[in-house]
């Protein structure tokens, strides 16, 4: 194998991409696969550079010594300063005796050709943003690099990978989600869900409306929609935005479900029937998709006058496809009101344990029963203590990759208002026609499995909420990290040093005693166990990819600390 001509750590100059423009950067390594360098300039952007787009500051400087005596540009200036010194001579002599000063000087306009370059341009540069962050604080830009700023952020392509199956694969989501929820409904509705019996009987068109079901949906949602603005609670800060920003949020999910089931006991105590919402499931369905597919439209229309800091990295391809289905503007907000944290926490994951009192009754009213079977009371108090737990923790959303980096669209808004509303209540619907006996044993079981896993997802949330929000806290000066290059740590204690994603561990051992009280006699219940390990493996894949551009050579490091992803010694 050939010698490695630059080493870790070396100051050299290296070239942007589709461009003739060379900036000081510092070599973070080098991969012999791919044969590529790993160099970070000083705005924190890090970018992989073939090796004959790297030059040593020697080798640069006697370059454009040459070129200064061959013509009058420097080719460490930007467009519009070179347009300048072709119109002025003199300005052109004097810019002719900084050119090497200017070369190592990195400011915005390094961001602005991030986003402005041609995806054509960057296909053999891997790209990784830091300044997304909000570690790295830029200097202060010239007045003619504002004005290239300016010039290009109007472009502003995309800067992450298309994920999902890309253009194609938002196309195909668009479709197949709506179609696996209505399956779902139709199939847990047979009397027999066996899937021997796929595909279920579609119902006439008729069957999918109900006005009363629709005016029940949106009246829960204004509902919760009150509760949300009324001051009580505190005021949250989010993560730090590209632009330094953090908004805030009224974290008040707690008042908002006790209200809410103080609310829900008062009406059936005063005769309303909310067995209604177990005979009515595909029409109150319905009417939350079109809700989601309204609002979404929305929000891709309002996005298109978004400013371009305002945008979602990952949704902002140019694909109208893509960007409606992934998320074009990542905190859309009505003057306070925050349309994603409201929808990401409120009517749906409510709406979830709402459902899940109502299937309770409903199997009491069509098996004759004066209280609900073990069966349904366990997977009822497990929901309720999940969803109660997350509300009463609700600011620790803030730290997710909901809302770091994706936008808010019809991926979100569908998952938020129909996803988890309508089918994480698979097993109390499943329960209401199919009751299954549980053992005492079994019953044990199942409580210690249900306890372990909320321990572990609740203590490593607890951890990386804690550590992100201020990871110089004297309460935390006992765990280990491993440093990056963007100032900021990876953590490598605690639960965080056993697998890379403990509260994914804690989440599939909850969702396993979710799953276990409705019995091995159907597939059908053990939907969301599946779903589950099915959406954390990829989510595990997503966030490979984004911390390995993050955080290049230090996350190989903590890869090779941390071995295990979720399932200590199996995967």
């Amino acid at each position: 194998m050939p010698p490695v001509k630059y080493q870790s750590g070396d100051m050299v100059m290296g070239r942007w991409p589709g461009s003739s423009l060379y900036y000081e950067v510092k070599v973070l390594g080098y991969d012999a696969r791919s044969q590529l360098y790993t160099v970070i300039y000083k705005d924190g952007t890090e970018l992989e550079l073939k090796e004959q787009d790297i030059m040593s500051a020697a080798g640069f400087q006697a370059r454009s010594r040459s070129r200064s005596r061959s013509r009058s540009r420097s080719p460490v200036l930007s467009p519009s300063q070179e347009t300048k010194a072709a119109e002025n001579s003199s300005i052109n002599r004097h810019e002719k005796k900084e050119e090497n000063n200017t070369a190592s000087k990195v400011t915005e306009k390094s961001e602005a050709k991030v986003q402005a370059e041609p995806e054509k341009n960057q296909g053999r540069y891997n790209l990784r943003r830091r300044k997304d962050d909000g570690d790295a604080k830029p200097a202060e830009a010239k007045p003619e690099e504002k004005e290239a700023i300016m010039a290009a952020a109007p472009v502003a392509t995309l800067s992450t990978p298309l994920d999902f199956g890309g253009k194609i694969g938002a196309f195909f989501w668009l479709l197949f989600l709506p179609a696996w929820v209505l399956f779902l409904i139709l199939q847990v509705s047979l009397e027999d869900p066996s899937l021997a019996n796929f595909p279920p009987p579609l119902p006439p068109l008729v069957a999918f409306w109900d006005t009363q079901a629709f005016g029940f949906v949106i009246l829960w949602i204004l509902f919760q929609a009150l509760l949300y603005i009324l001051p009580f609670g505190k005021l949250s800060e989010g993560m730090p935005l590209k632009t330094g920003e953090r908004l805030k949020y009224r974290t008040n999910g707690f008042f908002a479900i006790v209200v809410s089931a103080v609310a829900v006991a008062a009406a059936v105590h005063q005769g309303v029937d909310l067995t209604y919402i177990h005979s009515h499931f595909l029409q109150l369905a319905t009417a939350s998709f079109l809700i989601s597919i309204l609002l979404s439209i929305y929000l891709y229309v309002r996005s298109r006058n978004a400013p371009p800091e305002q945008l979602a990295l990952g949704g902002n391809s140019g694909n109208v496809i893509y960007d409606f289905f992934k998320g074009h503007e990542l905190n859309p907000r009505i003057k306070g009101f925050d349309l994603k944290f409201f929808c990401e926490m409120r009517p749906g994951l409510i709406g979830w344990c709402l459902i899940n009192f109502a299937m309770a009754l409903a199997e009491m009213k069509q098996q004759g029963l004066d209280a609900p079977s073990p069966a349904m009371i366990i997977v009822n108090l497990f929901q309720l203590i999940y969803v109660v737990d997350g509300l009463w923790n609700e600011e620790a959303i803030l730290t997710t990759m909901d809302f770091m980096h994706d936008g808010f669209g019809f991926m979100l808004a569908f998952g938020d208002l129909v996803w988890v509303p309508f089918t994480y209540t698979m097993q109390t619907y499943y329960l209401v026609n199919h009751p299954n006996p549980l053992s005492v044993p079994a019953l044990t079981v199942i409580i210690i499995l249900k306890l372990v896993g909320f321990y572990i997802f609740r203590k490593s949330n607890s951890e990386k909420n804690a550590f992100r929000r201020n990871p110089s806290d004297p309460k935390l000066s006992h765990l280990k990290t491993i440093h990056t290059a963007t100032g900021r740590n990876l953590l490598v204690s605690g639960w965080w040093g056993v697998v890379r994603h403990p509260n994914y561990l804690g989440d599939l051992i909850m969702a396993l005693a979710w799953s276990l009280p409705c019995g091995f006699s159907h597939l059908l219940p053990w939907y969301y166990m599946i779903y589950f390990i099915i959406l954390l493996v990829h989510r595990d894949s997503r966030d490979m990819s984004e911390c390995r551009r993050k955080y290049g050579s230090a996350w190989d490091e903590y890869c090779r600390t941390v071995c295990y992803r979720i399932i200590p010694c199996v995967y």
